[in-house]
């Protein structure tokens, strides 16, 4: 019976994952992109998969980052 609850899991965070690449809107694309990499993660432990929960836990830190980074304006050059 757990089992198909882990397979529901893995089926949402993939359902996550690809409808977080529908959004025009980065941000949005981003924080959907982040739900599927926590529920892969999640999934991945459940299956005792460390490359499942390696790649989605560097996808989420790299998602995070760019969250976070705050955009720096490009100086205009007078040439």
């Amino acid at each position: 019976m757990i089992e198909n609850y882990i397979q529901w899991l893995g089926y949402a965070a993939s359902f996550f994952v690809a409808a977080s690449f529908t959004f025009k809107n980065i941000k949005q694309l981003r924080i959907v992109n982040i739900i599927g990499c926590v529920l892969f993660v999640i999934y991945g432990y459940y299956i005792d998969s460390i490359p499942v929960m390696i790649t989605n836990l560097f996808i989420m830190i790299m998602n995070i980052y760019f969250l976070l980074k705050r955009d720096k304006p490009v100086p205009l050059s007078r040439e």
